[in-house]
């Protein structure tokens, strides 16, 4: 299986929340991890948004970090590029999307033009748009 790796699904694994052991197998099961540079933007934001406001201890939020840095060492991170930035730009099938998820479905997009069986792994409904982009999208 190859997974882009969506910001809410990275994060319900990262702080434990209810579907982190079906992302974590899904996590296990795959050959391949796609992700956007904004997955790590997003995630180092909540980390740090949650010491701020006490529901994370900051020595929790440096571990839960160092986490992510390990496994994203075996991922393929994709940068904003302009193609994905223009294409975030345009109306999707299914609106209104936000600035964000458009962000990371452009991503998405981009990357499945390189591994055309990529899944996109995401627990938020906003982001499972389209299923004729993505039909066999993992829904953990």
């Amino acid at each position: 299986m190859r997974l882009y790796a969506e910001s809410s699904a990275v994060l319900a694994w990262l702080l434990g929340e209810a579907n982190a052991d079906s992302v974590q197998s899904s996590f296990a099961s795959a050959e391949l991890i796609v992700a956007s540079d904004l997955t790590l933007v997003e995630c180092d934001r909540v980390l740090y948004r949650a010491t701020l406001t006490g529901d994370l201890l900051e020595a929790e939020a440096a571990g839960r970090r160092a986490t992510l840095r390990r496994a994203t060492v075996h991922w393929i991170l994709f940068r904003l590029e302009d193609e994905v930035i223009e294409r975030a730009r345009r109306p999707f099938p299914v609106e209104p999307i936000r600035s964000l998820d458009a962000l990371h479905l452009s991503t998405a997009l981009h990357v499945r033009n390189l591994v055309p069986d990529l899944r996109l792994l995401t627990l938020d409904r906003r982001v499972r748009w389209d299923s004729r982009y993505f039909p066999s999208s993992a829904r953990s």
